[in-house]
């Protein structure tokens, strides 16, 4: 199976192409791709970890060779997000760049599973939907906006309050990826835990705030690369067990699904060898999580407005 880092050279591109070469099935191939000269190097060294993974590395501006026939393509190509700097301005910066990246995924790879993870993700994952479109090879359940790191925050800030570790708990989160798109359903833990009123509210926040919370302890260093790429690399993973041939696999994304509260919206899905078999519901919601869903959905619209409107 061939997997395909689109960005490999990065902050999150490195270390995601470190943590799949340590847990990749044996016999797969990852090839890396970045507009960055070093991405030849990074293979190279990547390459003398002692796991069955061959590693290749590509750079310049023609991305074919890494794309060809790929299985899986990660795309975490793109600038991350500084002090100061909202998603709109990240939007200016990254969406050129997964325009013409998703050109080449058409040409090169139009049936292999593709996970974005450049920000603002509610806005370009719109734009590789809209390009697959128009290449012609756009088929919705095969294209993911990776929302992973959202789930794993609200397992990890959960725990913190409850008896359980961050691994017991698989906490639904919906929505978006961006400040108040993000809604983790605190209603629904998993092993009937219940959060009070206060905690609810604390904890929806820290979920939602915790980029830029990660931004800021940085001091202009970087954005949430460590935590993103073991994200990623869970969802990669999730994405080669189901082309394996396992199914009933549940994972949560963000994907354009049937249109109830958004085109794009991320939700749990189940996953099999053609990409998504099921769209699950996001089930009952809590008074205030009705409430945050219809607050947020304006913002989430126009967030996949612009997505949209930049390919047309």
């Amino acid at each position: 199976m061939k997997i395909a880092i689109l960005g490999a050279a990065g902050g999150i591109g490195q270390s995601l192409s470190l943590l799949l070469k340590l847990q990749l099935p044996k016999n797969s191939e990852l090839s890396l791709y970045d507009v960055s000269s070093v991405t030849p190097g990074i293979a190279i060294d990547l390459s003398h970890i002692p796991t069955s993974i061959d590693v290749h590395g590509f750079s310049g501006n023609d991305p074919a060779l890494a794309l060809k026939d790929a299985d899986i393509v990660l795309i975490t190509a793109g600038f991350a997000r500084k002090p100061g700097m909202d998603r709109s301005d990240l939007f200016k910066l990254n969406a050129s760049i997964i325009y013409t990246l998703m050109e080449q995924v058409a040409i090169n790879s139009p049936q292999a599973l593709i996970a974005i993870i450049t920000n603002p993700v509610n806005t370009t994952v719109p734009i590789a939907a809209e390009v697959l479109k128009k290449e012609k090879v756009y088929n919705k359940n095969k294209l993911f906006g990776v929302t992973t790191l959202d789930v794993i925050r609200a397992n990890t800030f959960v725990s913190a309050l409850i008896d359980k570790t961050p691994e017991e708990l698989n906490i639904p989160v919906i929505g978006g990826h961006s400040g108040v798109t993000i809604l983790p359903l605190l209603s629904q833990i998993n092993n009937g835990i219940k959060l009070n009123t206060t905690q609810i509210h604390d904890v929806t926040y820290c979920v939602q705030t915790a980029g830029t919370k990660v931004l800021e302890a940085k001091s202009g260093g970087g954005s949430a690369t460590l935590s993103m790429a073991y994200a990623a690399t869970s969802f990669c993973l999730s994405l080669v067990r189901a082309l394996n041939g396992e199914n009933h696999i549940l994972e949560y994304a963000y994907v354009e699904g049937t249109g109830e509260y958004a085109r794009f919206f991320s939700q749990p899905l189940i996953l099999g060898k053609n990409g998504i078999t099921e769209y699950l519901s996001i089930g009952i919601l809590s008074e205030f999580e009705m409430c945050a869903l219809n607050n947020m959905l304006d913002q989430l619209k126009y967030d996949i407005k612009i997505g949209e409107e930049f390919v047309k």
